[in-house]
C-alpha cells in the first residue's frame, strides 16, 4: 500500500526459556569457540532490556563478559518473528564454555547472539503494537458516529464528558487503524469534530491479525 507509513511494532516473549548457543569451528589452524546459555523471561512492559550475569566459576572468563553482554544486546535489535526489536525482557548468563586457544570476544558475542534467538523462540514470542490515546471534541449530535467510528478501528473508549452540546471522547485505538482518521472524522462530523492524539503504550496484536502484518512485512 503505497503512501502507508510503517508501523513500528515490537516483540516480546510471554513464557520463560532457555536458550543455547554454540559457534564451534575449529579444523585446522586457529578456530573459533565460544559458548553461551541464557535464562530469558517476560519483563514488565516498558521494562526494556534487563541483563544479569550470573556466570560463577570462570567457565566463561570474566573477560568475555562484555562481548556476550554486547551480543545479547545486538540480538534484541531484531526478533524471530518479524524481525522487529524485541522489548520487555529479563536475561540471565547462566552458564557456557570456553576453548584456551580458539576462544575470542566474537565467538562469544556470535554465540550469545544464537543462545538469544533460541531462547526467543522457545519463549513463544508475541507481536506488540502502538496504542494511541485519542481525544474526540464533536457536537453531540454526532457522537454517536464518532464512537461507532472508533470501535471499528478496534479502539477502546475509556471515557465521554459532556459539556452544554459537546462530547469529548477518550479513547485508546492501534495507530495501525488510524491512517485516514482526519478525513474520516471530517466526513462524519460535516467538519465540526475535531481531534489529538498521542502515544500511550503497547499491546499484543489479537492473534488473528498477526500473519497478515508478518506476510506484509515479507512483502507477501
Amino acid at each position: 500500500n503505497a503512501g502507508k507509513p510503517q508501523i513500528a511494532y515490537r516483540e516480546t516473549i510471554t513464557t520463560n526459556a532457555h536458550g543455547v548457543g554454540k559457534l564451534i569451528k575449529q579444523s585446522g589452524g586457529r578456530g573459533q569457540y565460544g559458548h553461551v546459555e541464557v535464562d530469558v523471561r517476560p519483563a514488565e512492559r516498558g521494562k526494556g532490556l534487563v541483563v544479569e550475569n550470573k556466570i560463577v566459576g570462570g567457565i566463561i572468563p570474566r573477560e568475555y563478559i562484555p562481548a556476550v553482554k554486547k551480543g545479547i544486546q545486538e540480538a534484541v535489535l531484531n526478533g524471530v518473528l518479524g524481525g522487529y526489536p524485541v522489548v520487555d525482557v529479563e536475561v540471565d548468563i547462566v552458564y557456557g564454555s570456553f576453548d584456551e586457544v580458539d576462544s575470542s570476544d566474537l565467538a562469544f558475542k556470535l554465540a550469545a547472539i544464537f543462545a538469544m534467538k533460541d531462547g526467543f523462540k522457545q519463549g513463544k514470542p508475541i507481536l506488540l503494537e502502538p496504542i494511541m490515546k485519542v481525544e474526540n471534541i464533536t457536537p453531540d449530535e454526532f457522537q454517536g458516529d464518532i464512537c461507532g467510528d472508533l470501535s471499528r478501528r478496534r479502539g477502546s473508549i475509556n471515557s465521554i464528558e459532556t459539556r452544554g452540546h459537546l462530547a469529548t471522547i477518550h479513547a485508546e485505538v492501534p495507530l495501525a487503524e488510524l491512517f485516514g482518521y482526519a478525513t474520516a472524522i471530517r466526513s462524519l462530523s460535516k467538519g465540526r469534530s475535531s481531534y489529538s492524539m498521542e502515544p500511550s503504550h503497547f499491546q499484543p496484536v489479537p492473534a488473528n491479525l498477526v500473519a497478515a502484518i508478518l506476510d506484509q512485512k515479507e512483502g507477501k
